[in-house]
């Protein structure tokens, strides 16, 4: 499955859920999620733009794989998500597979003219928004309801959370 996603900072998340209620975006959901990241054992993933992880949600666990990304603007490319136990992570680390990195959100899900919205408070990182969409012509739709909200093109993230945390701990900034 193909998937289409922006991702930016929210500056005020009191002004943002103010115009996302004038959206009369449908709410879905609020979950917890812990996304546990991995790279292979013979490439790097860092290097060759692709994502392994394990979601956890509730007493749910989900094992994705992102490919390469398809466009410059935009986190676009291959999904790939199956339903899966707890031990997959025990199988993945017997195969080799090292654990890179853990991200940690509350997650909020609406639904807005057949586009999803998550607003994320990440652990370490703060408030962002995710609009994801399902094919490429969805790509000006996202970008016309980010302007709405008072985040233009240029302000936009196209690196995963799980780099965005990296890149902290690289840094070694504080939050």
């Amino acid at each position: 499955m193909l998937e289409v996603e922006v991702k930016a900072k929210i500056k005020n998340l009191e002004e943002f859920k103010k115009r996302l209620k004038e959206t009369n975006a449908k709410f879905l959901k609020t979950e917890i999620q812990e996304d546990l990241y991995f790279n292979h054992p013979c490439r790097d993933f860092a290097e060759t733009d692709e994502a392994l992880r394990i979601r956890k949600i509730n007493d749910k666990t989900f094992l994705t794989y992102k490919g390469k990304r398809l466009d410059a603007e935009t986190k676009t490319r291959e999904e790939i998500e199956i339903n899966c136990g707890e031990e997959i992570s025990e199988i993945l680390t017997l195969l080799g597979f090292k654990t890179v990195a853990n991200v940690q959100k509350d997650r909020k899900e609406y639904e807005f003219e057949k586009l999803h919205i998550c607003v994320d408070k990440v652990e370490q990182l703060g408030n962002f928004v995710e609009i994801e969409g399902k094919n490429l012509t969805d790509k000006d739709k996202i970008f016309e309801i980010l302007k709405f909200f008072g985040i233009e093109k240029g302000e936009t993230l196209t690196l995963s959370y799980m780099e965005l945390l990296m890149e902290k701990i690289k840094c070694g900034i504080k939050k």
